[in-house]
């Protein structure tokens, strides 16, 4: 496994469902169904090396792409695992080969455990902060997900929002009944 630290201020992207543009660094979404690599119940935020790649992977196979708020995050010290040159032979163990696995199939069609799934928990025996991994939806383009993010220092993951555009609660969203 290669482990790698992110420098100051990396740069990934996330588009957001509006409805949750006020906790932009909350994994909480990917908690209750899980994510390709977290299992339900690990909290996991997925962001994109570029823009391009974070659109690709907030469409995944719609027809019509969904609102969405586009938000740049820097990412400070976080130790990861390096997967972003993707699956060698020899570099890897054989059950890194499987990262591309259609884990929603798998987990709730088949019920079975994904292999990215464990994948994650290996990262996490390793105390790794999350995984850089190529994106199947976006030939070229890189992704990271966090684990835990709720949970890591304010330093290690902040959005970029200089004129403070994006709600602070979920007040913007409470609706009044007529």
């Amino acid at each position: 496994m290669i482990l790698r630290d992110i420098g100051d201020d990396e740069v990934f992207y996330r588009f957001i469902v509006p409805r949750w543009s006020h906790a932009p660094t909350s994994g909480a979404g990917a908690v209750a169904k899980g994510g390709r690599f977290n299992r339900p119940g690990l909290e996991a935020l997925y962001l994109s090396r570029s823009a391009e790649t974070a659109l690709a992977e907030y469409q995944q196979d719609a027809r019509l792409l969904p609102p969405g708020t586009l938000a740049l995050f820097l990412v400070t010290r976080l130790r990861v695992v390096d997967f972003s040159a993707g699956y060698k032979a020899g570099n890897w163990h054989p059950l890194w080969a499987e990262y591309a696995c259609n884990w929603r199939k798998l987990a709730f069609d088949e019920k079975v455990e994904p292999a990215s799934w464990v994948l994650g928990d290996l990262a996490l025996d390793e105390n790794a902060d999350g995984i850089l991994y190529p994106s199947m939806l976006h030939v070229g383009g890189i992704n990271l997900v966090v684990f835990n993010s709720s949970a890591l220092p304010p330093s290690a993951l902040r959005v970029h929002d200089p004129e403070g555009s994006l709600p602070r609660d979920d007040q913007s969203w409470q609706r009044t009944s007529k």
